[in-house]
């Protein structure tokens, strides 16, 4: 009997966003990813450029994000999902995303390279990471 080939499995990524249009200026202008449809009546953007799809889906500040009640807020916030671009020019890169709106921490530096956390104009976590060589979860990979 043959087998079957694995099918890679995909991996989508979703933000809320109060605004869509100032997401999709944002996380175009500021990481270089580009639209390439709206769906359910312009209530969801698709951008691609990263790897990934990434999806802006605009829902209210204050609506209803769980069916237990918790509400959506905007306010600068930590989650334990968040995004990471690599990046081959930090500077430039953080330098774009400020321009878009971002708010910028400090640099951190490490001998595998450098991370920059920034918030984005709906309080969202994204870092912009530079490596030296092989990314950290390379680094010895068979």
């Amino acid at each position: 009997m043959a087998q079957r080939e694995a099918r890679l499995m995909q991996v989508l990524v979703n933000v809320d966003v109060s605004n869509l249009d100032q997401g999709i200026a944002f996380y175009c202008r500021a990481l270089g990813l580009h639209l390439t449809r709206r769906l359910f009546q312009g209530s969801v953007a698709e951008l691609r450029g990263a790897g990934v799809r990434l999806y802006l889906i605009e829902q209210a500040n204050g609506s209803g994000a769980t069916p237990a009640g918790c509400r959506r807020d905007y306010r600068e916030h930590w989650t334990p999902v968040h995004l990471d671009f690599v990046v081959d020019d930090l500077d430039a890169a953080v330098r774009r995303a400020i321009e878009a709106g971002a708010v910028a921490q400090p640099a951190q530096h490490a001998a595998w390279g450098s991370l920059v956390t920034l918030r984005d104009p709906f309080g969202h976590g994204v870092c912009l990471v530079s490596f030296n060589g092989a990314p950290p979860y390379e680094v010895g990979a068979t």
